[in-house]
Parts: structure tokens; sequence; C-alpha cells
């Protein structure tokens, strides 16, 4: 046996560590040095970072170069050659004389400058006047002959008088609050423009009939405007946009509204990567009280919500702007189930451009692909609210009807995505895992083949 002083020592026992000793030191490893590295560095991690960087920046360029060739035409094309088509007018011969006859020729004949086209009603479908009837149709614009026109001119033409008027003979109806852009840009043009050449013409006409008449000096001494202006015609807005104030709410507004709804969606997208099936409700509550103030900062600068519902205005407008946001922050809830935010922000651009695209002008003056906007909540809520601020045609109730589809169809598209990214995620997982185990697998199968070698 060997006894204890016959163990062999280690060969660094009673050694002090020196600067060529083998014995292992441990020493405190320098830090890095700071902004050593610029962007053109060749060091390998920066060259990782850089094409990093190249990639997500030309990414989003192409992103971004697609939005403004592909979608932005979308709204430059609303606004391009409009109108290109004309707005529907109707002319209604309550006379049934020679003035009723020269207007009804004059503005249906062919004119490549006026906007608008004219179609021939029956006196005998208004037997209550026009006016009422006018404010429940779809027609923008409506020209009436009145009654007895072509009487009283005859009669001034006989027996002269100083207070005939030629503009009593004929009427025009309109309605600006249902679109101010086209009843200024559009209507009003075209209606000067057809009827005052129809006036200068009946008025030559007139004249050369009474050339030769014996009754001239009188007629030119006490009314000579019985010949220079034998016809014309007065414009009646029955329904004014009045109310300055209403361009925020009806258009730009909107807008604003739109970003509000994306913002509640951001802040709100945390808690939908836990609970994706739930996650649309969680958010109403916040977009209810936003909508309440803007409605009550709308108040505050003096909308009058009352002319058609009375005071249940309000809660209306109230009801309807909810709903509107709900539809359009529901869309932005889906397309977050498929995209990160940023790419949702994408999506909001498009949102914002197919649905002003269709609020400017009224949709029968445009394209025929814009026809598309009738379902748009841009265009839904405008309308409603024209309706809630200024009385016009009652639509309110198809509009909040149209809303809620894009509601329902929301939360269903919602929950659908939501589910495709959970089992999306799910099979992510899971590959992960797989990949985890076969690592796993093979270091104990390594280790296992060094100590089987070892062992022999």
């Amino acid at each position: 046996m060997k006894s204890v002083d016959d163990t062999p020592r280690s060969p660094h026992k009673g050694q002090k560590p020196g600067r060529d000793s083998n014995v292992a030191s441990f020493e405190i490893p320098l830090a890095t040095p700071l902004f050593q590295y610029t962007f053109l560095s060749r060091n390998p991690s920066v060259t990782t970072a850089r094409k990093l960087y190249f990639k997500f920046m030309l990414g989003g360029l192409l992103a971004i170069s697609f939005i403004v060739f592909g979608i932005f035409p979308i709204l430059y094309g609303a606004f391009y050659k409009t109108p290109e088509r004309n707005l529907p007018g109707w002319i209604v011969d309550f006379d049934g004389g020679v003035i009723g006859q020269s207007v009804i020729a004059g503005l249906t004949a062919p004119n490549p400058v006026s906007k608008v086209t004219w179609n021939v009603v029956t006196a005998s479908q208004f037997p209550g006047g026009v006016a009422d009837i006018f404010l429940e149709v779809a027609f923008h614009s409506k020209d009436t002959v009145n009654p007895g026109a072509s009487t009283r001119l005859s009669t001034a033409l006989s027996s002269p008088h100083a207070t005939y008027d030629g503009s009593e003979a004929i009427s025009v109806y309109g309605a600006e609050a249902r679109n101010e852009n086209a009843y200024r840009g559009i209507l009003l043009p075209s209606i000067q423009v057809g009827l005052t050449a129809v006036s200068v013409q009946f008025a030559l006409r007139t004249a050369r009939m009474v050339a030769n008449s014996t009754i001239l000096p009188q007629l030119l001494a006490t009314s000579p405007q019985t010949i220079t202006t034998p016809i014309a015609f007065q414009v009646f807005n029955l329904r004014p946009f009045d109310q300055p104030v209403a361009s925020v709410v009806v258009f730009v507004g909107q807008l604003f509204v739109l970003i509000l709804s994306f913002f509640v969606v951001v802040y709100h997208s945390p808690r939908s990567a836990f609970r994706r099936h739930s996650s649309y409700i969680s958010f109403l509550p916040s977009l209810t009280l936003i909508q309440l103030f803007d409605c009550l900062l709308a108040l505050a600068f003096q909308l009058n919500t009352t002319k058609k519902f009375g005071r249940a205005g309000f809660m209306v407008l109230w009801m309807l702007n909810w709903m509107g946001m709900c539809a359009m922050g529901l869309a932005m809830e889906a397309m977050l189930s498929l995209m990160t935010p940023p790419g949702v922000a994408f999506f909001l651009l498009i949102w914002i451009m197919v649905n002003v695209a269709v609020t400017a002008f009224p949709i029968e003056v445009l394209p025929i692909i814009y026809r598309y906007g009738y379902a748009m909540p841009f265009y839904n809520i405008g309308k409603a609210t024209r309706t809630i601020i200024f009385a016009t045609k009652n639509r309110v109730g198809m509009c909040f009807g149209i809303l809620f589809a894009w509601v329902l169809l929301s939360c269903v598209t919602t929950w659908i995505f939501g589910y495709l990214s959970r089992q999306r995620d799910i099979a992510e997982t899971r590959r992960q895992e797989v990949k985890v185990e076969e690592r796993v697998v093979n270091t104990r199968n390594t280790a296992a083949g060094g100590v089987s070698s070892t062992g022999q």
C-alpha cells in the first residue's frame, strides 16, 4: 500500500502564480468603448444592423409608394373632371301656355354647358304644390313655370302697368344643405345659364312681336320691363346651409373621428393580444365617451340640432356618430388581428381615402365606380347628419341600418381574423417547441456518444 506521503502532489502546489504560470486566472474584461462605430463601419454587428435597416426602410418605402400611386388616385379621381355626369332636375309646367312651352324647349335642348339633365313632369302629380314634395325626393333642383304666367304677360302687353314683374313667371327650388358644393358649383351655374338663355330668347321674340304695335309707345313709357325682361326666375333655397360650423360635423370632423378611432384601437391592442375573441367589446365604452365629448363640443359652438327631431336631435346625433365611430373603429380592429399597429396605419390611409372620395360631391355626378360610396360610413353619417341639422330628406333609418351592418360585419371578421391569427400563433409555437426538443435530443445523443467512446 502507498502511504499518504506517496500521493502525487500537484505540480503547482507551493508555487505562486506568476505571469508565465499555467494556473487559470480570472480577469475582468474591459468594457467595449462606446461610439466607436459609424453607420458605414465594417464591423459584423453593424453590417447586420445596417442590412436590417435597409430592409425595413425599402419595404416601408414600397408600401408608401403603393399607397400614393394605388390609393391616392381614388381621391384625385373624385375631383378630376367633376362633374363626370349630370345631376337630375325636374321641370313642372303649371302654366300650359307659351311661357311653359318656351321654358321646356329651352332647358331640354342639348346644352354642353349645363350640368343638369332636365326631365319634364306633369303638373297633375303635384296637386298640393311642389315645395314639400321636392324635399322628399332625390332630385337636386326643380323648375316650375307658375300658373297663369302666360296670361299675366298677355295682359301686361295689351294693358301696360308698371307693377309687372317677369320674375314671377318661373320659380326654381333647391336645397343647398343636401350638398353645398353641388348647389354652389353645379346647380346654380347651370340654372342661371339655361334660364338666362331662355329669358333672352323670349325677350327677343316678344320685342319683335310688339315692334309694330300701336301700344308700343305707351308700353315703353309705362312698363319697359315687360319688353326687356318679359320672363325671369326666382331661386328659392328651401334648405340653406346656414350653419357654417356644420361643415366640421358633416365633413372635416369625420376625419378626426376616424383618427380618434384609430388611437383607441391602438391603445387597446395589448389587451387584444390576450383575448382576441372579445377584444372588440373592450373599447366600446371609450368610443361612447369620446363621441359624447365630440357632440357636446359641437353644441358649445352653437350647432342647432332641433330642426328635424326637436330636442331629441342631440341624442340622435350622438347615437349616429357613435354608431359610425364603432363601424370605422371595429373595421380597424379586425385588421389589427392580421396586421401589426404600423400595418393598421396603412389601412387607416386606405380607409380615409375611400371614404373621403365620396363625400365632397354627390355620387350622382361622379364616375360609376364611385357608387360603392352608398355603403361607406362617411357618406351615410353625412347624409343622416344633414337631416338632423338641416331637416333634409329623412334617410336616418337607412343610414343607421348601413352603419349597423358595418358593425356586424366587423365583429364577425374580427372573430374570424382573431381565430386565424391564434391558430397561426399556436402553429408557430409548436414549431418552436419541436425545434427545441430536436436540439435537446441531439445534445443528449452527442453526450451519450461521447461517454460511450470514452468508456471504450
